[in-house]
């Protein structure tokens, strides 16, 4: 007549378990997103360094600034211009600095920056125009500039020139 021995159940452990899984689980969810927020805010600064260096490469071409120039550009640093012609970081600059040769204006619109690690791929147009051997010229192209971080500093390692044909 009395209570029924043993009907109150402890709780099984496996319930425990499951439990410490799910907080487990959800402080994992927890680091990787911030880890992805930390992610991208340096993608982010590393995009923004990307930009302020396309301007200041830009600019120091226009203005024939041969000490910014190599301090922009890796020593295999390699590019290949509107005519097909490719030149080496010493060819470029020394062409750049040649009398003959004179840029009024030089800039860049539309970039678009992707940051792949250590590697930025910068495309966009770029608009030139100036004097070469006396003639006028003026070009309208598409531009990809591959910048590299070398060292803890970012560097200019490639860039492509081409006229679009439409």
């Amino acid at each position: 007549m009395g209570a029924q021995a043993g009907t109150c159940r402890a709780r099984p452990v496996v319930r425990h378990k499951s439990m410490r899984a799910r907080i487990s689980l959800s402080l994992v969810i927890c680091l990787l997103a911030g880890f992805r927020i930390l992610c991208s805010a340096q993608e982010k600064q590393n995009a923004a360094s990307i930009r302020v260096l396309e301007l200041k490469w830009a600019e120091s071409y226009r203005q024939r600034q041969v000490d910014v120039l190599s301090s922009l550009l890796a020593e295999d640093y390699v590019i290949t211009t509107e005519d097909g012609s490719t030149y080496s970081k010493i060819g470029f600059i020394s062409h750049n600095a040649a009398p003959s040769e004179r840029v009024s204006v030089s800039e860049t619109s539309d970039l678009k920056i992707r940051i792949h690690g250590d590697v930025a791929i910068v495309t966009g147009a770029y608009h030139e125009r100036g004097e070469s051997g006396g003639k006028p010229y003026e070009y309208h192209d598409r531009l990809t500039d591959v910048w590299m971080k070398i060292s803890g500093k970012w560097q200019l390692i490639a860039s492509h020139y081409s006229v679009p044909t439409s």
